[in-house]
């Protein structure tokens, strides 16, 4: 003698997992932003705690720090995140300071911010480095991280439901 058995519903899941197919794209997108949003804010973080003098020209082999106006431009200009490129199933996109435009320095010259910022956080050779661009991306990961998996988890949740 034999059990019977039978499903129902397969309907329903077809559905729901062309849901997921087709949305997938979107929820890894704003799990992105979301995550890059937490990097942008931890770079700020970082900016603020950038040692700074008073300008002055560094002459011979004297060094300087950033002058407060300089840190002041990149924390007012803020990290900003980078259009996503999206191939195929992969979606990527950067946080920083490329899209930031200009502003006149303390020298009288106009100069974008993101070169500014690459000063400060490499060091020139009159300027030491101050690498809060990997401070932020060390301390900043996990929550960064965290904050993908949150939003698409709770993407993938309503879907469900």
């Amino acid at each position: 003698m034999g059990i019977e058995m039978k499903i129902e519903g397969m309907d329903e899941i077809g559905r729901m997992l062309n849901d997921l197919e087709e949305h997938a794209q979107g929820i890894g997108a704003q799990g992105l932003y979301d995550g890059a949003h937490v990097m942008s804010e931890e770079i700020q973080t970082q900016a603020r705690s950038i040692k700074t003098s008073a300008f002055r020209y560094a002459k011979g082999s004297r060094t300087r720090n950033p002058s407060p106006e300089e840190r002041d431009i990149i924390t007012g200009a803020g990290a900003g995140i980078a259009k996503f490129d999206k191939n195929g199933s992969e979606i990527q996109t950067s946080v920083g300071y490329s899209g930031s435009g200009y502003v006149m320095a303390a020298w009288g010259k106009m100069v974008p911010v993101a070169k500014i910022a690459n000063a400060i956080n490499s060091g020139t050779s009159f300027m030491p480095k101050q690498p809060f661009i990997r401070k932020a991306a060390t301390k900043g990961k996990a929550r960064a991280e965290a904050a993908i998996v949150k939003t698409i988890e709770e993407g993938y949740n309503k879907l469900i439901k």
